[in-house]
């Protein structure tokens, strides 16, 4: 059954993760050379291990529901929407390995929606290497898990989201009234970095979620279906500052015209986006670009580059009380679609 949302005020976070304090064995006859596992570490950290290699260290509180609950009070949050951590969607793997993995993280995701009494709720994951497969584990997610909705990679092996093979997932999506999160993962042009490995995360991930919204944009996949409600991670990343050569591009080349059905700007208004930019100005732009109804809460809870304290920035950045309230709470409900039960003191 559904989980019943709550809400008293209290932020609402689309962006969270989650990672399983042990993954299942691989039931077949050859494991895939990528199937993770979980290796100790130092304290309450475990390490996850992908191809024989130490991918990420996590806190125990990537599962640990009692622990993540405490946080939630001083981040100014009441709801917490939890997503597996973008590398474990596996689209690289076999589709019938992926699921076997997926299917085991959505039930885990579902195990601790029900444990939080109401405070976490659940975006599940789908194989989208296969789109018929991965229409299925979005129905058992949507229908037998009651999660409002999925989280889903901004490229599928190199395919970006707004491509035309996508479509049907994205007509099922609209169909069961299910929320997209799109989140980078595996992002293009890495070899243009210079530094460390955590340049991926600071640097390419907003490059590749820019790009992905952008293909939203020019593939018209919200002229086809107004009715789907899909959001972005990191703001958006770079469409922002893309938005306006694109508009300006539809106006200037025909073939733009011609492809795009609708205007770029009205486009990208009707999308939704996370306020995880780490600055007031860049969000007040972004609220400036994208409209005061289409952001919301982000934290990337609980890995070490999150934003701890998601509500007090906001509510920092000078907009009014309408519109905060809109950004903390009232545009995360629009998304998710569905009654925020009011908490009772």
């Amino acid at each position: 059954m559904p989980s019943v949302m709550r809400c008293a005020c209290g932020g609402v976070d689309v962006h969270s993760h989650v990672v399983p304090e042990n993954f299942p064995a691989y039931i077949g006859r050859t494991v895939p050379a990528d199937w993770p596992s979980m290796a100790p570490a130092q304290a309450c950290h475990r390490s996850v291990m992908i191809a024989g290699k130490n991918y990420r260290t996590v806190v125990d509180k990537c599962w640990d529901v009692a622990k993540r609950l405490q946080d939630l009070p001083a981040m100014g949050l009441d709801l917490q929407v939890v997503s597996p951590m973008p590398e474990l969607l596996s689209y690289w793997m076999d589709a019938a390995d992926a699921q076997q993995l997926l299917r085991y993280l959505n039930d885990q995701i579902a195990a601790m929606v029900a444990e939080s009494g109401g405070h976490l709720a659940g975006l599940g994951a789908v194989p989208l290497q296969d789109v018929d497969l991965a229409i299925r584990e979005l129905e058992y997610v949507v229908k037998t898990l009651g999660f409002p909705g999925v989280e889903i990679g901004s490229n599928i092996n190199g395919v970006p989201v707004g491509a035309p093979q996508f479509d049907p997932f994205f007509e099922a999506c609209e169909a069961l009234d299910a929320a997209v999160f799109v989140h980078a993962i595996r992002p293009a042009g890495m070899e243009r970095l210079v530094g460390p490995a955590p340049l991926q995360q600071v640097l390419g991930y907003p490059s590749d979620v820019g790009l992905a919204a952008a293909s939203v944009i020019t593939s018209n996949l919200l002229v086809r279906r107004p009715q789907l409600r899909i959001a972005f991670s990191h703001g958006g990343g770079t469409l922002a500052s893309l938005l306006p050569r694109l508009q300006q591009g539809w106006g200037v080349f025909p073939a733009l015209k011609d492809t795009v059905l609708a205007s770029p700007t009205e486009q990208a208004r009707r999308l939704f986006y996370d306020t995880l930019v780490f600055d007031a100005p860049t969000l007040r732009h972004l609220v400036a670009s994208f409209g005061e109804t289409q952001l919301m809460v982000g934290t990337d809870y609980p890995f070490n580059f999150h934003d701890a304290t998601p509500v007090q920035r906001i509510e920092s950045a000078g907009f009014d009380d309408a519109i905060t309230a809109q950004l903390v709470q009232h545009n995360a409900e629009r998304f998710l679609n569905r009654h925020m039960k009011v908490t009772t003191p």
